[in-house]
C-alpha cells in the first residue's frame, strides 16, 4: 500500500474511533468539562460533518492520485481545528485534552500536505 493510501486509511478510521462514541457522551462532556452543552444541535452538527470527512478520508484512501484536488480542503478540515485549538488553549478557554486532538489534527494535515505535493510529481511516489 502505498504512502498516501496509509494516511488518509489511518486518518479516517482515528477519526471515526474518536468521533463515533461521542454521540453518546453529550452529559458526559458537559460534567466534565462545564459548562453543559446548551445547543445540542452544534454539538451534533459539528459531530455528523467530522464522521462525513472521516468517510471522505476513506474514500481518498482507495485513490489518493485520482481524488487529489480533494485533499486542498482536506488539509484546511485539518488546520483549522488543529489552529484553533491551538489559539484556545493559548487563551486559557479549553483544557489540554482538545488541544492534543487539535495537535494531531495539525499532524494528518501536514501529512496530507505532503501527499499532496508528492502525488503531483510525475512518481507518485505519496
Amino acid at each position: 500500500m502505498k504512502f498516501a493510501q496509509r494516511v488518509f486509511l489511518i486518518a479516517g478510521i482515528y477519526g471515526l474511533l474518536c468521533l463515533g462514541p461521542m454521540y453518546f457522551l453529550e452529559n458526559y462532556v458537559g460534567r466534565e468539562d462545564p459548562p453543559a452543552i446548551t445547543h445540542p444541535e452544534f454539538f451534533y452538527g459539528f459531530l455528523g460533518a467530522g464522521v462525513a470527512w472521516q468517510v471522505l478520508f476513506l474514500f481518498l484512501s482507495r485513490d489518493p492520485a485520482r481524488y487529489r484536488p480533494i485533499i486542498i480542503p482536506a488539509i484546511l478540515e485539518k488546520a483549522t481545528f488543529g489552529i484553533a485549538a491551538l489559539i484556545l488553549l493559548a487563551q486559557g478557554r479549553i483544557s489540554p485534552g482538545p488541544a492534543v486532538g487539535g495537535s494531531i489534527d495539525l499532524v494528518f494535515g501536514a501529512l496530507f500536505a505532503y501527499c499532496y505535493v508528492q502525488l503531483g510529481s510525475d512518481n507518485h511516489t505519496a
